[in-house]
């Protein structure tokens, strides 16, 4: 019998396993969402709705928290409990007024109205320290009576001056290329600052001083002042700081107060301390609304320069982190306009601006957060002053005045405008037949 031959099937290859394509989908997908969000980022209006945006989102939720904390205060005065906060909604409506001027105004306009600001601003400043007009708050002479509840502080108007003034001078150098002169980056912007910190100190608001001091070496550093010339103005500026507070035992305490938990044998901490306090007792989410309980008696100025550590107390992390992010949106924006520019005007004077509201509220938080001396300078838009609220916010218009100044962001907003609208409508009616009703 012969042998079959055996016949073998032939075998089917294994296929590879096929690979997993969630993680492709998922990087696709994170992709998509970045280019869409920068694409959101670069668009011309961005700026523009971030200055409008979070400079009134400041305003609104600091009315709030200057309700809630000033209401203990207004009833220990035998005041009604919204009485800081009618003024301050007051102030807070005059503002949107100068927000609504300043940010229609024509470039052109705030060049010519930065020298009648600042001589106003000084003529003012004098005025202040005359017996019988000047008047002496928490033992600053800064303010002058205007009757009623009504006082003004002539200082918050310098720095708006000096962010014009100072623009307008820079720019104008700028035009005829002088800057490249040390002396003509220097003179007459770093007297006419000396001299305006000279007025402010007179009066012993080293607060507002640093905030000027600020402004100065900001508008030198768009300049592009070199490294030597910056170093030895703020050489100076130290070493002036050192004496002025060297001098001043007042001061010698609050800068002995930098990380100290306990308030002392003679309570010279106590502002700074009970700050912390109201911080850490928030937790992450606060303990609500009007719930503080530093704001009865035992925080000082819990509505002015610590309205920070109420918040904090009040709406916890959450709230205070809220706050800070729409600062640094605010600053973001303010930077991106001067950055995009072609005009020196709008690139000294926007990052002035920024630099102004920047350097006051790093310098409020700080000293909440007990990192900074107490410098008695409120946070921007959102403590109680009326005097720091409406120069302030005719910056933020100047902001948005800028921002709109930008010719894709021009061409983005007449495209919004009704008119275009209207007009299409005319001319589809137009283009009907004549026997169509």
């Amino acid at each position: 019998m012969a042998g079959r031959a055996s016949v073998r099937t032939p075998r089917t290859p294994k296929r590879p396993p096929r690979p997993r394509a969630t993680p492709v989908v998922r990087e696709n997908s994170l992709r998509r969402l970045y280019d869409r969000a920068r694409k959101a980022w670069d668009r011309p209006l961005t700026a523009y709705y971030l200055i409008l945006g979070s400079s009134l989102l400041i305003t609104a939720l600091g009315l709030v928290m200057v309700y809630s904390a000033s209401m203990i205060q207004a009833l220990q005065l035998n005041l009604p409990a919204s009485y800081f906060f009618r003024k301050q909604f007051v102030a807070a409506a005059l503002g949107a007024g100068l927000l609504l001027v300043a940010m229609r105004m024509p470039v052109k306009l705030h060049r010519a109205l930065s020298y009648p600001i600042l001589a106003a601003s000084v003529f003012l400043m004098v005025l202040v320290q005359i017996p019988g007009i000047g008047r002496s708050v928490n033992g600053n002479q800064n303010w002058i009576y205007l009757g009623g509840p009504f006082q003004l502080q002539p200082s918050e108007f310098g720095k708006l001056a000096l962010v014009l003034w100072g623009a307008d001078l820079l720019a104008r150098k700028q035009d005829k290329r002088l800057l490249t002169q040390w002396k003509h980056m220097l003179v007459p912007l770093v007297p006419v600052t000396f001299m305006l910190l000279g007025l402010i100190m007179l009066g012993g608001d080293m607060g507002t001083a640093i905030i000027l001091t600020a402004i100065l070496f900001g508008l030198l550093w768009l300049a592009g002042a070199p490294t030597r010339l910056f170093a030895g103005v703020l050489s100076i500026a130290a070493v002036l700081g050192v004496i002025l507070i060297k001098t001043s035992p007042n001061r010698m305490a609050r800068l002995a107060c930098l990380g100290e938990t306990e308030p002392g044998p003679s309570d010279q901490c106590w502002q700074a301390v009970h700050g912390i306090y109201a911080l850490a007792s928030g937790g992450f989410f606060g303990s609500g609304l009007g719930a503080s309980v530093e704001k009865w008696g035992q925080l000082p100025e819990p509505h002015t320069d610590f309205i920070f550590a109420i918040t904090g107390e009040e709406l916890g992390l959450a709230g205070t982190l809220s706050v800070l992010a729409l600062f640094a949106a605010l600053g973001y924006a303010g930077i991106r306009v001067a950055g995009r520019t072609e005009d020196p005007f709008v690139r000294y004077a926007a990052g002035g601006v920024t630099t102004w509201i920047t350097a006051q509220a790093v310098i409020n938080v700080g000293a909440v957060l007990g990192l900074l001396p107490i410098a008695g300078v409120p946070l921007p838009l959102f403590s109680y002053g009326g005097s720091a609220l409406l120069p302030t916010m005719f910056a933020v218009g100047l902001l948005i005045a800028f921002a709109r100044e930008d010719p894709a962001a021009k061409a983005a907003l007449a495209m919004r405008q009704p008119r275009v609208r209207w007009n299409t409508m005319r001319r589809r009616v137009k283009a009907r037949s004549s026997g169509e009703r």
